[in-house]
């Protein structure tokens, strides 16, 4: 029914922030147009009091038998036929740091038809529109989300301010005033992406350090070694070899192999190496200085800080 809904949209600014259209694009676009594929949400805080559950309770009042809860091990299990028929599966507490939970909740997330199964019964195919929303105190894995991923949209929901315990009761009186604004309200984006929203949207600083997280020890301590090195020097570019490294990873307690390195370099950072040539390495020295040691030879990689910059922003 007509009418405003102040609380509500007060809720959602808390949860949505600086994407608050975009959030409301999200919510229009599932009540109104639910085989639109859509990304998958993830909210993330270490903190308590955020409104993370308070949201996946809103969404079940405005679905009812629409959406269920999963638990982390409900993907685990090959019976499925009790949410595989939803329009959305919510996760509190999500923590599915598993390769192979992270590869099927991606599939699903994109697949068009899916095999249900109950215990005692046939599997069945049936068309699959589920949408995810997940909420984890982890905001590091919650999940293996890696580079050029673009399934996601991660946002990091900090505490509110003024603890209300009616909240979600006074959500729930303003339902059909915010239904009526879906239905009335003109889309903020347009379809530009298999999952609806373009992903330099989805591309948040959330995503971001779970990326990060996910490139493993090794490569993020490449990028602290290189980072410091360079910022010390105040040098723009930086030279090393996959000996220089490994030197370098071993005096900061990091063990690797030359095979590894060379992987992250040129599969990853897409580098390639020079020919054979002298260069001057740099070292650090037992209490931490740099040490310079010039005519070294050896094929090195050459890096600059825009390169460094670029590798570590991707998502």
């Amino acid at each position: 029914m007509p009418g405003d809904c102040p609380q509500t949209l007060d809720f959602l600014g808390h949860i949505f922030g600086e994407q608050l259209e975009m959030g409301l694009d999200y919510l229009q676009l599932l009540y109104s147009q639910p085989l639109v594929r859509l990304p998958i949400l993830l909210f993330v805080s270490v903190e308590r009091n955020t409104g993370k559950t308070t949201f996946l309770n809103f969404l079940k009042a405005i679905f009812a038998g629409n959406m269920t809860f999963n638990t982390n091990e409900d993907f685990h299990s090959q019976f499925n036929s009790d949410w595989a028929h939803k329009l959305i599966v919510g996760v509190d507490e999500a923590l599915l740091d598993r390769r192979e939970d992270s590869e099927r909740i991606k599939n699903l997330s994109t697949t068009i038809s899916y095999k249900s199964e109950a215990k005692g019964k046939d599997r069945q195919e049936i068309d699959f529109f589920a949408k995810f929303v997940l909420c984890s105190n982890n905001e590091t894995c919650p999940i293996i989300v890696e580079k050029g991923e673009t399934r996601y949209w991660v946002r990091k929901i900090n505490p509110i301010e003024k603890k209300d315990t009616e909240m979600l009761d006074n959500l729930k009186k303003e339902i059909p005033q915010f239904l009526y604004l879906l239905l009335s309200r003109k889309l903020s984006t347009k379809k530009e992406s298999r999952m609806w929203f373009k992903h330099d949207l989805l591309a948040t600083d959330a995503l971001r350090k779970i990326i990060t997280h996910n490139r493993g020890k090794i490569e993020n301590e490449m990028f602290n070694i290189i980072s410091d090195l360079m910022q010390i020097q105040g040098a723009d570019e930086y030279q090393f070899s996959v000996n220089n490294m490994l030197d370098m990873l071993k005096r900061n307690s990091a063990q690797a192999e030359a095979g590894h390195i060379r992987k992250i370099l040129q599969d990853k950072w897409k580098l390639q190496p020079k020919a054979p040539t002298y260069y001057t390495a740099y070292i650090f020295g037992c209490n931490g200085e740099i040490l310079s040691v010039p005519n070294q030879i050896a094929r090195v990689y050459c890096i600059s800080q825009k390169q460094l910059d670029e590798i570590m922003s991707e998502c």
